[in-house]
Formats: structure tokens, sequence, C-alpha cells
């Protein structure tokens, strides 16, 4: 019997310290919902989560990008839709006013629609989806993935060849060939918003492709992050005997010197 060294205590002074740490670990674990709370607990884990993390974080940012694309996309087609309306009337008041028994009045008051149809085209040329230009003829770049890699959308045009005649100063009702220059025209819009339907298409493809990406991504950060409840709580309950049971039988070997006690009686 020794009363300076009490090999007994020291020895459960240990397993309880590592019985307590466990225990804090669990309560980490399950308050925070994450198996990794510091780094220790699996780094070449925390790594990954890192990484994939970052890259889940991009991907959002390509998504709200691929959203603004398509409002730019759908606002160029709105537009052209008001367009082909426009056309299909200049084309209308041109076969009207190429009848011989219509009065030169007469042609004039077509005329005048005509003018204000032909200046409403003209405007829409000119308008900017939050200061970008729609109709400049420039391929507008999309961002398409986290590595802010970009493909070009189907450029358009309402100043172009087939549109520019129509919407020239001196494109009237009764110029000659009007009818067969409308509908070339008409034409050329259809093509245009045929190009817009498929670039909103492909946005949402890619998308959708996105949405997968991080859904996938998401899944294998939480295999690697996310602490299973039931298997920490059952960890919890263990720890919590061994330490109310560690440091009950801590008190009990501090107490075995005392016995020594008695052979000086």
């Amino acid at each position: 019997m020794v009363i300076n060294t009490n090999v007994g205590a020291l020895n459960t002074m240990r397993t309880l310290s590592e019985n307590t740490a466990n225990l804090n670990k669990a309560l980490s674990r399950l308050a925070s919902g994450s198996k990794i709370v510091n780094p220790s607990d699996d780094a070449a884990g925390l790594a990954v989560v890192n990484k994939q993390d970052a890259t889940i974080s991009r991907n959002r940012s390509v998504y709200s990008n691929l959203t603004s694309a398509l409002s730019y996309s759908q606002t160029q087609d709105g537009f052209l839709q008001k367009v082909t309306k426009a056309l299909d009337r200049m084309s209308e008041l041109s076969v009207l006013a190429s009848d011989a028994t219509k009065s030169t009045n007469d042609k004039s008051n077509y005329n005048t629609e005509f003018t204000d149809l032909r200046n409403y085209i003209s405007d829409i040329g000119l308008k900017e989806f939050n200061g970008v230009s729609l109709f400049n003829g420039t391929g507008l770049a999309v961002t398409k993935d986290s590595d802010a890699n970009t493909w070009s959308l189907n450029a358009k045009d309402l100043n172009d060849s087939n549109v520019t005649t129509v919407i020239g100063a001196s494109f009237t009702a009764t110029t000659a060939s009007a009818v067969s220059t409308i509908k070339t025209a008409i034409e050329a819009v259809a093509t245009h918003r045929a190009s817009i339907g498929a670039n909103i298409q492909r946005i949402q493809f890619t998308q959708e492709q996105i949405s997968i990406l991080n859904e996938n991504l998401m899944a294998s950060v939480s295999r690697i992050k996310d602490v299973d409840v039931a298997n920490e709580s059952t960890n919890f309950a263990r720890y919590n005997i061994l330490v109310q049971s560690g440091t009950a039988m801590l008190a009990q070997a501090n107490m075995l010197p005392q016995n020594s006690l008695r052979l000086l009686s």
C-alpha cells in the first residue's frame, strides 16, 4: 500500500478525461449538426467539404446569372411580338393604300398610321435591359458553369438589312413593293423570335443542369459533414453514463490511500 502515488486514481482519471472529451464531442456534434466540429475530426473530409461548398456557392451565382439572361431573352421576345403585330398592321395598311378607288386624302390617312407604326418599330430597336442593348446585334455572353465559362446568346438586330428599309424615313404605305418589303421584314423578325426561343430553351436546360449538379454536390457534402443524429445520440448516452460512473469511481479511488491509516492505529 502506498500514499504518494495512487495508481488506481490516475488510471480512473485518465479514462474519465477521455470519456469526458468524447461526451463533449458528441454534444458539439448534436448541437451543430455537423460531424466536423474541429479540423482534427476529419482533416481530409474538411478539405473536400470546403471545396465543394465553394463550388455550390458559385453554382448558385451561375443560376442567378442564367435567370437574368432568361429575363433578358424573354424581354426581347416580348418586344418582337409587338414588332410582328405592328408589321402585320403595316402590311394591311399598304394593301389598303394600294386601292385605286381610295382618294389621295384616304391614302394620306393610312400613311399617318403607317408612319407611327414605323417609328414605333424604330424605337424598339433602341430598347435596353438594365442598360444592355436588346437589339444591337451583339451576342450576350452568358455564364454556364462554376468556372465562369460562357456561351453567347444568338444576337438580335432590328436594324439589319431586312428591317432597315421598313423603318427608313422614306418608306410609306404607298411605296412601291411595300407589301413585299414588309413580308421580308416579318420573316426576319420571325427568324429572330425562333433564335430567341432557342436561347430560352438552352438557358432553361442549363438551369436544370446546374440545379441537379448542386443537389448531387450537397448530397456529397452531407455524407461527409452531416451528423447521424441517431448514432450520435447513442454515443452521447454511452459517454454520459461512462462519465457519471467514472466520476463515482474516481471518488472511490481517491479514498483508497486512507486505508493505510488503519495500519497506523
